[in-house]
């Protein structure tokens, strides 16, 4: 029997992802089964079973492909030198993200992967670990910023870092519940809390 090229097998694996994602995007995570993956990748049960074993495998793969581009990215800005200042981060950031709000986007998904990470373990472990990662990216951009004089020298990295990456998923959900803000009157609203004059 001919070996199967790795082009083939990548091909056939982003063949499931995709469909698990427009079955999930269709009728959310809970209430979408393997079968119905199956049914809409085309596949036998015993070739799809060849690739992943379960939802969460699933999640867990089309998750690690959008984390993927956003830490390449941070990785990116890391390594301009010098680094640019905090709003062309978050301009970039939003705009490698925004392509995942549409109709077969992961984040209308992610908010149902948060909420049942609170009762399977296995997700709650995984959310933890991917989102940790972010944070790290962010805690790292702080201090990059903190030696390029943008922020002051007694700033806890750790504590900005935490802000700059609740802006994420804080975007996502207004954009997911409530189709707003745009990325511009986002970003502009950033600027102007960077920028606020102190009282004299």
């Amino acid at each position: 029997m001919p070996r199967v090229s790795e082009a083939h097998l990548a091909a056939r694996r982003q063949q499931i992802l995709d469909a698990a994602r427009a079955c999930f995007a269709r009728n959310g995570f809970h209430a979408t089964s393997m079968q119905d993956v199956i049914s809409e990748a085309g596949l036998s049960v015993g070739a799809f079973y060849r690739y992943f074993k379960s939802k969460e495998e699933l999640v867990t793969a089309i998750a690690e492909q959008v984390i993927g581009g956003v830490s390449t990215l941070l990785d990116e800005v890391r390594a301009m030198d010098p680094p640019p200042p905090i709003e062309d981060v978050m301009r970039r950031l939003l705009r490698t993200v925004d392509p995942q709000f549409g109709p077969d986007g992961v984040f209308p998904m992610a908010l149902q992967v948060w909420a049942e990470s609170l009762r399977n373990p296995q997700l709650a472990e995984f959310v933890r670990t991917v989102y940790g990662k972010i944070r790290g990216h962010f805690d790292d951009i702080a201090r990059d910023q903190q030696a390029a004089g943008r922020l002051p020298a007694d700033a806890d990295p750790e504590a900005v870092g935490a802000v700059l990456f609740s802006m994420v998923p804080g975007y996502a959900l207004q954009r997911v519940l409530l189709g707003r803000p745009d990325p511009d009157t986002f970003l502009a609203g950033i600027k102007a809390l960077l920028h606020t004059p102190e009282k004299s």
